[in-house]
């Protein structure tokens, strides 16, 4: 034996080591899944459903059209995928302008360059975080003066809160833009009576890890049948119905697996849940005295939102960056709001009308651990690490 191994030996006997236990990771939106999501891939695995299509994907998609009450649906490889689709079926392709909220995760712009388009980008109404109705009329009037009036526009459900759909079609029937409704974050919020996802010439979704519902990674797009039927020759490659591999136009692979699908159908067999979920836990932060000069998003046109992300409006003199930072040392993951579209160094040159509210958002809102998955010990403590970091930054001003 050595020297250093008898050392470590006496030192073990003769002392107690003390034993540190860090609180567990709190998550901004983790994923909620259980003995049901297994359950159904294995299932799907055992019956030897491992290509792309299958029973659990034909029956996904058809039970996402139920709930969200529209004529067809197609599953894909991710929200992008959808909404690169959704601009194509309205024509979008170089040397078109496709307008886009600025207030948005920049994958909503970036489907608008896959399709070789140019965005530009419209601020959000403070009583919703959607696009805004009188800014895009100002928009959509000063392109028509110059005979440039977009091939497109592009609204996006904030963190569940639906745009004012009746206002924005009304101002885009003016002109006879087709609207597209990116539905990411929306999924199971109502609004005028129905669903998100069902407004628009098409809709899309996201089942990314973190959203409400997940397939792992996915989406769909959601429309009428003409729309979804080109939808999904597309997205298999755009190979025509004959025997032989035959191509009369570019596609994509872009379908969902029929794996995935089978997560998906038992994860949104249990969106009611979730949603309910999600709006206490948003009832917890709002409720708390201790975060009671906290500001929270309106949701204006929203009967029900689903609470996808709970954001608060920090009091004036306060970074989001900060308290942050301040959370994550305690072992609990926050954001800041979506940084705007116009503000990225990507989009520097691209045209930007109004800006003020979407620099807002991101100025002072921060999105807070809204996962289905937490318990109210978690958004306790959560309050708790919060209203510490509130506290010290107001000392520090």
């Amino acid at each position: 034996m050595s020297i250093s191994e008898e050392a470590t030996i006496g030192a073990s006997d003769d002392q107690t080591s003390p034993v540190t236990t860090e609180p567990s990771r709190i998550l901004l939106s983790g994923p909620d899944v259980g003995p049901a999501e297994r359950d159904a891939l294995v299932r799907s695995f055992d019956d030897g459903w491992i290509a792309p299509v299958g029973p659990d994907l034909v029956a996904f998609e058809q039970e996402l059209c139920e709930y969200v009450g529209v004529e067809a649906g197609v599953a894909l490889s991710s929200g992008t995928a959808a909404l690169h689709l959704a601009l194509l079926d309205v024509g979008v392709g170089p040397g078109d302008e496709v307008v886009v909220q600025s207030a948005t995760f920049a994958a909503t712009a970036f489907a608008v360059v896959h399709a070789g388009a140019t965005p530009v980008f419209c601020d959000v109404d403070a009583e919703t975080w959607a696009l805004s109705p009188s800014v895009l009329a100002d928009l959509l009037d000063r392109k028509a003066a110059r005979g440039q009036v977009p091939r497109a526009v592009v609204a996006v459900d904030l963190y569940g809160s639906c745009a004012d759909y009746e206002a924005l079609m009304s101002v885009c029937d003016r002109y006879d833009v087709p609207l597209v409704e990116d539905a990411a974050e929306g999924l199971g919020s109502r609004s005028c009576g129905r669903m998100a996802g069902s407004f628009g010439r098409s809709a899309i979704l996201s089942f990314n890890g973190n959203k409400i519902i997940t397939t792992s990674g996915g989406g769909a797009l959601l429309g009428s049948a003409e729309t979804v039927d080109r939808a999904r020759y597309l997205a298999t490659q755009a190979r025509s119905p004959v025997l032989h591999y035959e191509h009369e136009a570019i596609g994509f692979n872009y379908r969902m697996s029929n794996l995935l699908a089978a997560l998906g159908r038992a994860q949104l067999s249990t969106l009611e849940r979730r949603v309910a979920r999600r709006a206490a836990i948003n009832d917890l932060y709002r409720s708390s005295s201790a975060l009671a000069q906290l500001e929270w998003c309106p949701n204006g046109a929203t009967e029900r939102p689903n609470h996808w992300l709970t954001v608060a409006m920090l009091p004036e003199g306060i970074e989001p960056a900060t308290i942050c930072q301040a959370l994550d040392a305690e072992n609990i993951e926050a954001r800041p709001a979506w940084k705007p579209m116009h503000r990225q160094p990507i989009f520097a040159s691209a045209e930007m009308f109004g800006g003020a509210v979407s620099d807002h958002l991101f100025a002072k809102g921060i999105c807070l651990p809204s996962g289905s998955g937490l318990i109210d010990a978690d958004v306790e403590r959560v309050i708790d690490a919060l209203t510490r970091s509130l506290a010290d930054s107001a000392s520090a001003l």
